[in-house]
């Protein structure tokens, strides 16, 4: 059913949680799974980055690092987007990607910030077009 499966990752517990799913529905189906993380950055007068990009791209390969040790195949990138698109830049990817659907986790490290402008994955579950698992 799932050829191709995007993993959003964050570094997060929830995040954690989302790779495992990922791996085991990877190896039921023999899927793909493509690992994306979003780095957000401030725009603005005061603009900044909230996260440095090496350690962007250290979350993404440990994450196709330890998909591979599960017999998962998979591949990873990181996309730097305004704070708030991360949602926004998932689904595209997924898009990009000619993903099956995406598989992330119910919480990740910006909970404050979900309070305010709502969650990564509930924005992601409204507007994707292909399934959304949520792992908890």
């Amino acid at each position: 059913m799932f050829q191709r499966l995007l993993l959003a990752v964050d570094g997060s517990t929830g995040s954690d949680k989302a790779i495992d799913v990922a791996a085991e529905m990877a190896k039921a189906m023999g899927s793909e799974v493509i690992v994306f993380h979003v780095r957000e950055v401030e725009v603005g007068r005061f603009s900044g980055q909230m996260e440095p990009p090496q350690d962007a791209v250290e979350l993404v390969n440990r994450v196709v690092g330890t998909l591979e040790g599960k017999g998962v195949t998979s591949k990873g990138d990181a996309r730097s987007a305004p704070f708030g698109r991360a949602a926004r830049e998932i689904i595209d990817e997924a898009g990009r990607a000619e993903a099956d659907g995406i598989v992330l986790g119910s919480r990740g490290l910006s909970d404050w910030a979900a309070i305010l402008v709502g969650s990564v994955a509930h924005k992601v579950i409204s507007l994707a077009d292909c399934p959304v698992i949520v792992a908890r």
